[in-house]
């Protein structure tokens, strides 16, 4: 959550935050931390305000390895970002559901959900910035309305708020974990029950900052959940029904990995990014591309209407890449019944 912090800017054109941090943030290194929150900026930029006492924790200078505790209050002091907020691009989107508070989209593959690193244009943030004139500005300019987010590879639903009030209301569901959000994945080879649930304690990888892994409990790792069903087994593959019961960064990618079954074209956790024709139908001559992304789509979430109070559900349908490949493997790859 950020808000104007009560105390000056420490420079001139500085922007005075405050961030609340939340339960599932809890344990992490603050340097960490304020990476996640604030992506234009390096982890390296991050600790330089830090040690120039431009950040503090409940009033209090501190370290860049003290780790976060729920309820800190962090205030810190952010010179200029070297991009502007996210700017309107007229960008198509396929909308789910509108009203005066709210708006569902059905998130492509590949698409970016707010501008960072490398990512400046065609964001989610973009197109709605051009689409809709009023957006919560909870989450600063760089993710109007953003109130939760999917990896740039994961393609379904996202929830946008349509002012900080509802922003807020929607906040405090995922963060009871009230949200019932439900994920459809294609992975390699086939988990061993046909539905099951996984308990695995997940942290920060101990050598490549872009990846979790499984972890000890300790600082900066925290218990995950998810429950999964097998909708359909295929020779070497197998679609899956994943309902995450926490909500930990990379958390479906990583525990289904950890059960030796990785989502399809997870460049990360599998080892592969992308599947052709040919290795389907065992041809190896044929080298189409059907899947150059991790095969994982936000399929169903269900909320709490924000201001009716009235439960609601949203639903994406399968996209035309992992349609294709679910094809492909019925074709070619079905076991005998």
């Amino acid at each position: 959550m950020h808000m104007p912090g009560d105390r000056p800017p420490a420079t001139g054109d500085s922007l005075a935050t405050e961030i609340v941090v939340g339960p599932d943030q809890a344990g992490s290194r603050l340097d960490w931390f304020l990476a996640q929150e604030f992506r234009d900026f390096s982890r390296v930029q991050l600790r330089r305000l830090i040690n120039a006492a431009a950040v503090r924790v409940d009033g209090r200078r501190t370290k860049a390895s003290h780790h976060v505790r729920a309820g800190e209050r962090i205030t810190l002091s952010l010179p200029p970002a070297s991009r502007p907020g996210a700017q309107p691009e007229n960008i198509p989107l396929a909308i789910l559901y509108e009203d005066e508070h709210l708006v569902v989209i059905d998130k492509p593959p590949g698409m970016v959900v707010h501008p960072a690193k490398g990512h400046w244009s065609g964001t989610l943030t973009a197109a709605l910035q051009y689409h809709f004139d009023h957006l919560s500005s909870v989450g600063g300019a760089c993710r109007p309305g953003i109130v939760h987010r999917l990896d740039r590879d994961t393609s379904g639903v996202i929830v946008v708020a349509k002012t900080d009030k509802v922003h807020f209301r929607l906040a405090e569901q995922w963060e009871r974990r009230t949200v019932e959000k439900e994920y459809f994945a294609m992975v390699v080879g086939g988990p061993e029950l046909d539905r099951d649930a996984i308990h695995a304690a997940i942290g920060h990888h101990p050598y490549q900052r872009e990846k979790m892994a499984i972890r000890q409990l300790g600082s900066g790792v925290r218990h995950a959940q998810s429950f999964y069903e097998v909708v359909e087994r295929f020779d070497g593959f197998a679609t899956v029904r994943i309902v995450p019961r926490t909500g930990r960064t990379h958390q479906i990618r990583v525990h289904l990995a950890s059960i030796g079954c990785p989502v399809l074209c997870d460049r990360h956790y599998g080892g592969r990014s992308r599947i052709t024709r040919g290795e389907i139908r065992r041809d190896a001559s044929d080298n189409l591309v059907l899947l150059a992304r991790q095969a994982l789509h936000a399929c169903r979430l269900r909320l709490i209407h924000p201001e009716s109070g009235v439960p609601i559900e949203f639903e994406a349908p399968l996209p035309a890449d992992l349609a294709t490949v679910l094809a492909e493997l019925r074709a070619a790859r079905s076991l005998p019944r």
